[in-house]
């Protein structure tokens, strides 16, 4: 009886290791893979256009993490940003940026330095507060950090990283992001007090155009009257002000990732005076026009600021004195802001206008 149980068990062994390995060399049981196909109808190894098409389109899948925009598997539209920025973003921004320069530098050798007509008068009179100068200095000195992190992001692994080194470059870069965002909230507020202090005075006043018609002085020796500031300098004011508070609105979305929709927004707005624009964008493509806005917004201010600087040093005698000590030559005023100086002068009760002279 042993012997005949052992020789059952023997045989019912081969006969469960025949029909496993029956079912497993069949090559097409009920519902086993066939060419690449898998179970219940879904694609295994076959590509098929329409399946990779809606990939590439962005579909939006199910995912089970709290990460919905994860169910994105490809975001196409990563190549279009990268495609703008690595391409006609930053080959227009090098060339607006370098046409500056070169522009600046002509007009300098032609034209040379911007005189005092009638040579300074030794006396001198308060063009700007000290609350004034801080609000400028605020502003322009986080903004020159902001700029220089901004180029280095921008341009630098093609200018500067062949000349110091990846490590080197790597340092440079990690230390210059975590300036650009902290700075960027002292450039944020020097631009808010500067509007407060100087938006009254950048009202549009009927000087302004004869100033224009006379290329201001600075095309041309004929010096046309103006008030506090020029129409050259409420050009820069108001464009700085908007420039400066949309880069701000970027930044700060960039800064804290898929929290605002601006463009939605703004895009909507903008139908009302009919256009076709989306409103109907992803998180991500939030991201990358914020992006996309940010730097082309950014290297026009650098470009308009370094032509601010330039008039504001080495092109016109006197001028940084307004910035600098807050005190300009009583003759630079006159030629330059004569309105002004005849308003000051009037409050004055003996029309000094708080001149003093420079060794007081």
């Amino acid at each position: 009886m042993a012997m005949i149980a052992r020789r059952l068990a023997t045989f019912l062994a081969v006969l469960t290791m025949l029909a496993v390995a029956a079912v497993a060399l069949d090559p097409a049981p009920a519902g086993a893979q066939t060419g690449g196909q898998v179970p219940g109808d879904s694609l295994g190894s076959t590509s098929d256009a329409d399946f990779w098409r809606q990939i590439r389109g962005g579909t939006q899948g199910q995912v089970s993490i709290p990460n919905a925009s994860s169910g994105v598997l490809i975001q196409s539209e990563g190549d279009n940003w990268r495609a703008v920025r690595n391409g006609p973003l930053s080959t227009y921004g090098a060339w607006l940026l370098l046409g500056t320069v070169v522009v600046l530098a002509a007009f300098f050798a032609i034209r040379g330095r911007i005189r005092i007509e009638h040579g300074r008068a030794g006396v001198t009179i308060e063009r700007f507060k000290a609350v004034e100068r801080f609000a400028h200095w605020l502003m322009a000195g986080s903004f020159v950090v902001l700029g220089l992190t901004g180029l280095n992001l921008l341009y630098g692994r093609y200018v500067l990283k062949p000349v110091i080194g990846a490590d080197a470059f790597g340092a440079i870069t990690l230390f210059g992001k975590y300036a650009h965002n902290y700075l960027s909230f002292a450039f944020m507020a020097g631009l808010a007090l500067a509007f407060v202090l100087w938006v009254v005075h950048n009202i549009p006043h009927k000087s302004d155009l004869m100033w224009v018609l006379k290329g201001g002085g600075i095309v041309g020796s004929a010096h046309p009257p103006a008030r506090k500031f020029n129409a050259g300098q409420k050009i820069l004011f108001w464009l700085v002000m908007l420039g400066g508070l949309s880069v701000s609105l970027s930044g700060l979305a960039l800064m804290f990732p898929f929290q605002f929709e601006l463009f939605a927004k703004t895009f909507a707005a903008l139908n009302v005076f009919g256009l076709d624009l989306p409103t109907s964008l992803t998180a991500m493509q939030e991201m990358q026009l914020n992006q996309i806005w940010h730097t082309a917004v950014s290297v026009f201010l650098i470009a308009m600021i370094i032509a601010h600087i330039y008039i504001g040093s080495l092109g016109m005698e006197g001028a940084f004195d307004a910035m600098g000590s807050g005190q300009v030559d009583l003759n630079w005023a006159r030629e330059h802001h004569s309105l002004w100086v005849e308003e000051v002068e009037a409050q004055e009760p003996d029309g000094s206008a708080h001149r003093h002279s420079p060794a007081e």
